[in-house]
């Protein structure tokens, strides 16, 4: 069995076991909606303000959102010991490490576009004009939070504290990633869109470089 066919069929595991109970995406969704809502209805922004302000609150809702989906990644692989078997499994460490990777990207994506409309409405702000953009920017984005986090659940898995100890981890490290995807979101939710190459070019490097070290050091995130 190929490397890569190992991992795929990790993150087909992880789909069709989200998919039977869909917990952590309906959280993760709920929680995004919740947040909208609530901005939408208390500060009644008029369009102006919803492009100014509206992507930041995006990225935040998606965020801490992506925190709590993350959170037992590795976690409940620990608790059935299926954590052994997996790194008794002939494949690099990395590829382990890449089908949990695939199975975060997805869901957080997935949520994304089933809020991205959502947003667009109660915040009267337009998106079918940029809509192939704002998806490379949300998936560019998704990678990055969700490489960071995939990996730092897995070094948080074996302590005691880790409820407390990968968001205390994750939310001062994926500030970059923050930054970068508010202004290109921002940029393209502008009055006059604008597609902002340099802070799209930030995603694509950290994505690139994250990710290449995780292939070299990987071996170490699954140690305990």
């Amino acid at each position: 069995m190929s490397t890569v066919r190992a991992a795929a069929i990790l993150a087909a595991k992880e789909l069709r076991a989200e998919l039977r109970t869909r917990e952590l995406l309906a959280t993760t969704i709920v929680f995004v909606l919740v947040v909208v809502v609530l901005f939408s209805f208390t500060f009644d922004p008029t369009s102006a303000e919803s492009r100014r302000f509206g992507p930041g609150l995006l990225w935040l809702a998606f965020l801490f959102a992506g925190s709590l989906m993350l959170q037992p990644c590795f976690v409940k692989e620990q608790q059935n010991d299926t954590i052994s078997a997996l790194r008794l499994a002939p494949i690099e460490p990395f590829f382990i490490f890449l089908g949990k990777l695939a199975a975060n990207v997805f869901f957080m994506f997935l949520a994304e576009l089933l809020l991205l409309p959502i947003f667009a409405i109660l915040s009267n702000v337009p998106v079918l004009g940029v809509l192939w953009q704002l998806l490379l920017v949300f998936l560019l984005g998704s990678v990055g939070i969700a490489g960071l986090g995939t990996a730092l659940s897995a070094i948080s898995a074996h302590a005691r504290m880790r409820e407390l100890l990968l968001p205390l981890l994750l939310l001062p490290a994926l500030a970059p990633v923050l930054i970068a995807s508010t202004e290109a979101t921002a940029g393209l939710l502008a009055e006059t869109p604008e597609f902002r190459q340099q802070w799209l070019g930030f995603l694509v490097a950290f994505d690139v470089v994250f990710l290449t070290a995780t292939w070299l050091f990987g071996e170490y995130l699954l140690e305990e």
